[in-house]
């Protein structure tokens, strides 16, 4: 993280106990009609309100959570971006992205509008069949980010996905 991303992030998270609690903080800004970071669904443990327009929330390791941002000058919108993301552990390997600190590993990321929007429906989709998206097997979010990047229509999610993806999960797979 470099530039003003990582300066509003550094000031806005004091030192201390709070960075040593092993949670991964994700800042929210809401700078209406200029940029706009938000989450689309996942399950926080804790919010920190810096100002009026900017918060933190802090995941568990093993949360995922869906981080929407977007941005836009005087000439229209700049960047539209969706990551789909799991909060890791202590000592697990990692990626960086602006604003989630220190990081985690990404499930999805797509940019621009278009492939924002289709994330978004497909999430839209996940929460009609009555399963919370946090919950979908991390292979789900992998197969939507590649199919999107390949120009192809995301498949749909199932019912029989999502229980075998629990199963899975509750023998440790």
């Amino acid at each position: 993280m470099t530039g003003i991303a990582a300066t509003s992030l550094r000031r806005a998270l004091p030192e201390g106990p709070q960075l040593s609690d092993n949670l991964v903080h994700v800042e929210l800004i809401w700078r209406e009609r200029i940029q706009e970071n938000w989450i689309r669904f996942g399950t926080h443990t804790q919010e920190q309100i810096v100002d009026r327009r900017r918060r933190i929330l802090s995941y568990r390791p093993g949360a995922v959570f869906a981080f929407a941002r977007w941005a836009a000058n005087d000439f229209g919108t700049v960047t539209s971006r969706i990551e789909i993301v799991r909060a890791v552990a202590p000592g697990e390997h990692y990626q960086t992205l602006p604003f989630v600190r220190p990081g985690g590993e990404i499930l999805l990321k797509v940019e621009s509008w278009p492939r924002v929007e289709r994330v978004l429906q497909a999430i839209d989709a996940i929460e009609r069949l009555g399963i919370e998206p946090a919950s979908v097997s991390p292979d789900h979010w992998r197969n939507i980010h590649h199919r999107i990047t390949a120009g192809q229509a995301p498949r749909a999610y199932t019912l029989d996905q999502h229980r075998a993806a629990l199963l899975r999960r509750r023998v440790g797979l």
